[in-house]
């Protein structure tokens, strides 16, 4: 039975499809069935993993209002243990057209429930904000990876999205836990990254991950390719980080952290 992970921060820009497409993929090649699911509208963890939009002839958007199976849903990637999920912009309408329908924030849990049996993971890009996509994604998962960039006012913004975890505690996903905060865009010489990272440790603790994803030009310049990092240079800093992202995430299955 597969373990749900959703990759979630609502501000934009921490590298957050970034680390859907590659921690998929890492943990694909590391022999454990995967699926990516493409929750936000703009797509681009599709076509991140080379996936064309406009060749696509069912996306999320018709698996979440009752137009297609689960099943038919489910897309090759060039890595043979990785399927996807794909999205297009027709997916901002699900908003409008779930204001009406009961346990409308179940929708996505629903639907991966049936693929469930099929994978080891599955991993949730969701949008860069706290709408209803976001909290169906929280909905539906066991966890929640935060990215944080090692930026000025990263840490801002971050206790909201917390609240709303806990909202969904209360009421939706009572197991909903905390996987770890991930810090990306890492540069090792400055002074800011540094004091992010002191920051973040600090206050969460064992919560943040061992693992730092740095800057790398690599990873910045892969998407454009079509190709998680590991597919366009396995050998670079981007595509080990990743690598090591995995593993960390196989060792904790078993061994969850606290919540803090």
């Amino acid at each position: 039975m597969a373990k749900t992970l959703c990759i979630a921060n609502q501000k934009g820009g921490v590298g957050k499809t970034t680390t859907a497409i590659n921690l998929a993929a890492a943990l694909a090649v590391s022999e454990q069935k995967t699926l990516l699911v493409d929750c936000d509208p703009q797509g681009n963890a599709t076509t991140g993993v080379g996936i064309d939009k406009a060749a696509v002839a069912l996306s999320l958007y018709h698996g979440l209002i009752g137009r297609a199976a689960p099943q038919d849903l489910l897309v090759d990637s060039e890595i043979a243990t990785l399927k996807v999920i794909p999205a297009r912009t027709e997916l901002t309408g699900f908003e409008v057209e779930m204001m009406s329908r009961p346990r409308r924030e179940q929708v996505l849990k629903q639907l991966l429930d049936d693929l469930k049996a099929q994978f080891d993971y599955i991993i949730i890009d969701c949008p860069p904000s706290l709408s209803l996509l976001t909290v169906n994604a929280l909905t539906a998962s066991d966890a929640m990876l935060i990215p944080l960039q090692c930026e000025f006012y990263a840490l801002e913004g971050l206790g909201q999205l917390l609240k709303t975890v806990r909202r969904i505690r209360s009421g939706l996903n009572p197991g909903l836990r905390i996987a770890g905060i991930l810090l990306t865009m890492y540069d090792q010489r400055t002074n800011l990254s540094r004091q992010v990272a002191e920051e973040a440790e600090k206050y969460f603790k064992q919560l943040v991950f061992k693992t730092v994803v740095p800057r790398n030009v690599r990873l910045g310049e892969a998407p454009s390719f079509g190709k998680p990092i590991l597919l366009y240079d396995a050998t670079s800093t981007g595509a080990r980080s990743y690598f090591k992202l995995a593993a960390e995430i196989i060792s904790r299955n078993n061994t969850p952290p606290k919540q803090g």
